[in-house]
């Protein structure tokens, strides 16, 4: 009877850990595959200048989980799906927006975040002067990397509303860690032109 216990204890704890296992693998997938290569397309300069704040290229306020658009990294040649939202839901498919952060467009801080071992695992490569676009259905902004930190997991200084267009991008760092990380990756990034 107890030999029989212990047999049972050991299938359900090996079937859970394959479970666990299949999940993980699979959200890593879609992670992972969320980044797609594109050819270098949006590498010339857009012809309207930002110097005053932009009317927002999203007609009402996105709900939670809703695609707002793409953001394209013309040094990676690579576009990735940007959602509203910041839950694992959200973080699973590409890059999360805080809601709370300025949208497409609109003045202040959009802050955009994404897991480092999926959409954002070359992030690393990406320095001051680099181009970062975000394009929704109706427009393209394009920004340029000012600012590169690393900072604490609690920092909050990565939220605050900034008094002009930013876009701030936000992943654990380092990228080759194995658990999890204290620290956060942040490239702080201008609005240059918008089309």
């Amino acid at each position: 009877m107890f030999r029989r216990a212990k047999t049972y204890v050991a299938a359900v704890c090996i079937v859970t850990g394959l479970g666990m296992a299949l999940w993980n693998g699979y959200c890593y997938w879609m992670g992972y595959h969320a980044v797609q290569n594109v050819e270098a397309e949006g590498k010339k300069p857009a012809s309207r200048q930002a110097s005053r704040p932009q009317q927002a290229a999203l007609p009402a306020k996105p709900k939670i989980g809703e695609q707002i658009g793409t953001l394209f990294i013309p040094k990676l040649s690579v576009s990735i799906s940007i959602y509203h939202g910041v839950t694992e839901q959200q973080l699973r498919k590409g890059i999360g927006h805080y809601p709370k952060s300025a949208l497409p467009g609109e003045p202040h801080n959009m802050v955009l975040s994404g897991h480092r071992d999926t959409v954002f695992r070359q992030l690393g490569q990406i320095g001051i002067g680099d181009e970062l676009m975000v394009k929704t259905a109706s427009k393209q902004f394009i920004y340029r990397v000012t600012k590169v930190r690393i900072v604490d997991q609690h920092d909050r200084t990565v939220l605050v509303e900034k008094p002009r267009p930013t876009l701030t991008v936000t992943t654990c760092y380092p990228f080759h860690f194995f658990g999890k990380a204290k620290q956060r990756y942040v490239l702080i990034a201008r609005l240059v032109s918008a089309q």
